[in-house]
């Protein structure tokens, strides 16, 4: 599968282009990667660090709960965008996890071949065999991206970190980047009740702002629906997301305990268009 994007790929110590050979990219300054048994690569320098990637057990939550369709209509409407965008090349998803929405974003695009970047190799361990014109690639986002200058026509972005300058450089002209984020709704009802992280009102602004140098705003969609959630979904959409870091797990089985099984939740997000 990484047959389909190696002439994307760059370097991450010398930012020259990849070939790849057997199992193994190289780099004609002598850098080698060897492909993981689970079908990804690792192209991290290194000095990175991987602590802030997803677990395993994180991973084993997003699956469950991805695969139980609760977040479909978010994945409906990133396709959607992503057609309308008309992308040339690749499509670079940078912060995949699972692969889950990339998946989704190649089926509706049926000529381009899609790189899932992520730091967790957990993660890409699924994203690697989520789709047959997927390449997994381990890379650190807030660190210069493994991939050719203007190498993307489309990038995604889903509840993941984004790296304006980068993803400017990995670009296109005329690329575009779909950037999903929550709402100061998105779950609101478990929120309170369960102490989880939330979502300050300022947020898209503050997106845009960061954003504002590299990219400009364009097209803007707010996807929000109800979801019905037994307590063994509510457990896993903790348990997948970023409040899994800082939940006692005796008070969540607690606090769940107060709360009705099932509950409505609601799902809350923006697609925007960044071009």
């Amino acid at each position: 599968m990484l047959q389909d994007i190696e002439r994307y790929l760059a370097c991450p110590h010398c930012g020259q282009a990849l070939a790849l050979g057997g199992r193994t990219l190289r780099c004609p300054a002598g850098h080698s990667f060897d492909l993981a048994k689970q079908g990804y690569v690792s192209l991290l320098a290194g000095d990175a660090h991987t602590g802030t990637g997803d677990t395993a057990d994180m991973v084993s939550a997003r699956t469950d709960f991805l695969a139980a369709g609760h977040y479909r209509p978010i994945a409906d409407a990133l396709a959607e965008a992503a057609v309308a965008a008309s992308p040339e090349g690749l499509v670079a998803d940078l912060g995949a996890g699972t692969g889950y929405y990339l998946s989704h974003v190649l089926d509706a695009l049926p000529a381009n071949p899609g790189a899932a970047l992520d730091i967790s190799k957990f993660a890409l361990r699924r994203a690697a065999r989520a789709h047959p014109r997927i390449g997994a690639v381990v890379c650190d986002a807030w660190r210069p991206l493994p991939l050719r200058d203007a190498s993307a026509g489309l990038v995604l972005n889903v509840f993941a970190p984004r790296n304006g300058p980068e993803i400017r450089r990995a670009l296109r002209p005329g690329g575009t980047l779909l950037l999903v984020s929550p709402t100061s709704r998105h779950l609101r009802e478990l929120v309170g009740a369960l102490g989880l992280l939330s979502v300050d009102e300022d947020k898209q602004r503050r997106i845009e702002e960061k954003l504002g140098p590299y990219l400009a705003p364009a097209e803007r969609l707010e996807v929000e629906f109800p979801m019905r959630l037994s307590a063994a979904d509510v457990r896993t959409v903790v348990a997948m997301g970023p409040s899994a870091w800082h939940t006692d797990r005796e008070q969540l089985d607690a606090r769940l305990a107060a709360l009705p099984d099932p509950v409505e939740v609601t799902a809350s997000v923006t697609v925007a268009a960044y071009r």
